[in-house]
């Protein structure tokens, strides 16, 4: 099996949508000597998350993480409500740090982890330093020579246009479920970055080189134009090329879609897995959504409702003919729950509602009241019956 299949096999386990026969394939691709690079990588993070050895030791870390998906396998079939809790917890656990994997942070192995508040603010320095960051705290950005690069003003990251740095410095800032963030880089592009969602970028671009930043998740991009310098945005197998724009990007690991969507200007949107071509490129214009399908990798375009791909800036929701079961992955980043649904018939029924003020509690009871759902909530875990 290839390497991307069983990365796409730990991330479904992680994010707690694996099933039964998967666990099975996963439990013999982890086995296979071409996966050990992959499994090692897993093990760093599930070493980290339990912090419960004083140095990493890679084959200890690989027994621990193979014993849990057996004892994962045994429990998938004889889960009850309250047992699924359990480890959905643990699934928001590993996506508030798995951004933060993916970027490397774990390369850096004398960067010893202690313990990451699932609901903090991250931002990953290049040399796998990591900072906390308060939503109304002021902290300063310094690289590793005492060169102060940017500076935070409560829920704001700015970047300084004037910082001397001759070569291309990469910053990861990570935003956990139920947070927004705002980032302004150093050509003055202003980047909202949804819960849920982790941005790598230059500290500050250089002069003849393209802007390029990663994303996975979503973020709204009001891009400085530059005639000389696109801004390119990576989203794994997408790439969006703009040179001064507004426009909502959508990446987020469990979604099957990754969605572009144009308020203003003009963007390109194209495979990423090869070099950027004009003519094959679409070509996005105002009012319209660009949607990759990760399965066949192709890309159709639409009109869109641009409110409600936008809404989430101002802290709304907004769900407009919308399938229940994303309507769910919604609700859960923007609250920062857990939602089980058993009720099955419900995924694929679509609904319309708007939401802004609202508590997880008052929604809920919405959903309950118009369209006669019915729900039971301990804490932070829904269970929709």
């Amino acid at each position: 099996m290839k390497e991307k299949f069983s990365k796409k096999l730990i991330t479904k386990y992680f994010t707690n949508s694996i099933s039964a026969s998967e666990l099975d394939d996963l439990d013999k691709k982890l086995k296979n000597g071409n996966n050990e690079q992959v499994f090692s990588q897993s093990a760093k993070i599930n070493y980290a998350i339990c912090n419960n050895m004083t140095q990493y030791n890679t084959k200890k870390s690989e027994k621990l993480l193979l014993d849990k998906i057996r004892k994962d396998k045994n429990v998938l079939y004889k889960l009850r409500s309250n047992q699924i809790f359990k480890y959905a917890a643990l699934a928001i656990f590993f996506l508030g740090i798995g951004y933060i994997f993916q970027n490397n942070f774990f390369n850096h192995q004398e960067n010893k982890v202690t313990s990451i508040d699932k609901n903090a603010i991250i931002l990953q320095m290049e040399d796998g330093k990591i900072k906390v960051l308060s939503e109304d705290g002021s902290e300063k950005v310094v690289t590793n020579d005492g060169a102060v690069v940017g500076s935070q003003k409560g829920n704001q990251l700015i970047y300084d246009k004037e910082a001397r740095i001759e070569k291309l410095v990469y910053n990861t800032l990570t935003v956990p479920y139920g947070k927004r963030f705002e980032l302004n880089l150093s050509d003055g592009t202003h980047v909202y970055l949804n819960a849920g969602t982790s941005l790598k970028y230059p500290i500050k671009f250089i002069k003849g080189e393209t802007r390029q930043v990663f994303l996975n998740g979503e973020a709204f991009f009001d891009v400085t134009k530059d005639s000389k310098h696109p801004f390119i945005v990576n989203m794994n197998d997408v790439g969006v090329r703009v040179f001064g724009t507004k426009f909502n990007a959508s990446s987020y690991p469990e979604n099957d879609i990754i969605n572009t969507v144009l308020v203003e200007g003009s963007v390109s949107v194209y495979n990423n897995n090869t070099a950027y071509n004009e003519t094959t490129a679409s070509l996005l214009k105002p009012g319209y959504l660009a949607s990759w399908d990760k399965q066949n990798e192709e890309i159709s375009i639409i009109e869109a409702d641009v409110a409600m791909h936008t809404a989430w800036i101002s802290g709304r929701i907004l769900f407009r003919h919308l399938p229940f079961k994303n309507i769910i992955k919604k609700l859960e980043r923007h609250y920062d729950v857990t939602i089980m649904n058993n009720n099955k018939t419900l995924d694929d029924e679509f609904f319309t509602a708007s939401f802004d003020i609202e508590t997880i509690e008052q929604v809920l009871e919405t959903f309950h009241i118009n369209y006669d759902i019915d729900y039971s909530m301990i804490n932070n875990q829904i269970i929709i019956n």
